[in-house]
């Protein structure tokens, strides 16, 4: 039996370690938002409101929430370059696109788990971008993830002929995904949360109007019904990107953030399994054996997530 003194000291060194991957909480509440925004969107989706009208109105949201982070101020404004939120703003306004793409023509519980490859992504581009070594374990991570990914994303029920889009869209949406998230982690430090942040979802608000000429119908006008699960999953997909942006933009370690917020293709079965039906989702029709293989592959996720966190 190990001494008390023992006992506190072994005590004291797991508070430690708790507190500091605390921050991790962050990017999980963001994963379990983004599959119920995700469920939300594609609800309003299918309505036949098209995913233009559907990345403006999250985008809109977007830059609103994150206003009132100009009240925090910042470091040193245009460290680096004035136009890398600029960019950053463009890559995550791509990645907004493709995602809403996979979800027009896919499932959720097919283009969600499929997002998680951006974990490797990240790693790949935190070497390349940050010029900094990545810890083996969190490579192990990654891969694991990787291979989940592929498990989580099987067929179901979705028409052969729409799945090679949904896969691409959704690969393409990462691959975006993952440079902003890169670009948020080196530029935040030098212009300063309060800078960076809300300058680059402003630019990601005023961008996306872009779209307006693309939508179906006038920009007010919704088919009934559509407008409490378009405003749901956007405010939903907002509140995600604000935690994921703290996260990253705060605390760094991005592939680290991404591994546990690819859990978000766990969570997105879990829903479509036992709360689809709130949002007249069939995916559950699947079927025992790809249920069985998304397991698998959740399970593979845990690992990854479990791996990364090892001391």
């Amino acid at each position: 039996m190990p001494t008390p003194a023992r006992t506190c000291q072994l005590v004291s060194g797991w508070h430690a370690e708790v507190e500091a991957n605390a921050f991790l909480l962050l990017p999980l509440g963001s994963a379990v938002l983004y599959a119920l925004g995700a469920l939300c969107l594609k609800r309003a989706l299918g309505f036949g409101i098209g995913p233009w009208r559907v990345t403006f109105v999250s985008n809109l949201v977007l830059g609103i929430l994150f206003l009132p982070m100009f009240l925090i101020g910042g470091v040193e404004w245009g460290a680096g370059g004035w136009y890398w939120p600029l960019v950053a703003a463009g890559t995550f306004i791509i990645g907004q696109v493709f995602t809403f793409l996979a979800l027009n023509v896919g499932d959720v519980s097919v283009a969600t788990p499929l997002l998680g490859i951006k974990v490797v992504l990240v790693a790949f581009f935190s070497v390349l971008v940050l010029t900094e070594p990545v810890p083996g374990a969190w490579w192990g991570g990654a891969v694991l993830c990787a291979v989940a990914v592929f498990l989580l994303s099987g067929r179901g029920r979705i028409e052969r002929r729409r799945l090679l889009p949904s896969v691409l869209f959704a690969l393409s949406a990462a691959a975006s995904f993952a440079l902003t998230d890169v670009l948020v982690q080196k530029y935040t430090p030098l212009w300063g949360a309060g800078a960076f942040l809300p300058t680059m979802f402003l630019a990601v608000a005023v961008g996306s109007v872009v779209f307006v000429p693309f939508f179906s119908g006038s920009i007010g006008g919704l088919v009934r019904g559509a407008g409490v699960w378009i405003w749901a999953g956007a405010g939903l997909m907002a509140v995600q990107a604000l935690g994921m942006a703290l996260a990253l933009g705060l605390f760094g370690s991005a592939t680290a953030v991404n591994v546990v917020y690819g859990t978000r293709g766990l969570w997105s079965i879990v829903l479509v399994w036992f709360v689809g039906h709130w949002f007249a989702n069939e995916e559950r029709r699947a079927g025992g054996a790809a249920m069985g293989r998304r397991l698998l592959g959740a399970v593979l996720m845990v690992a990854a997530v479990a791996l990364v966190l090892a001391p």
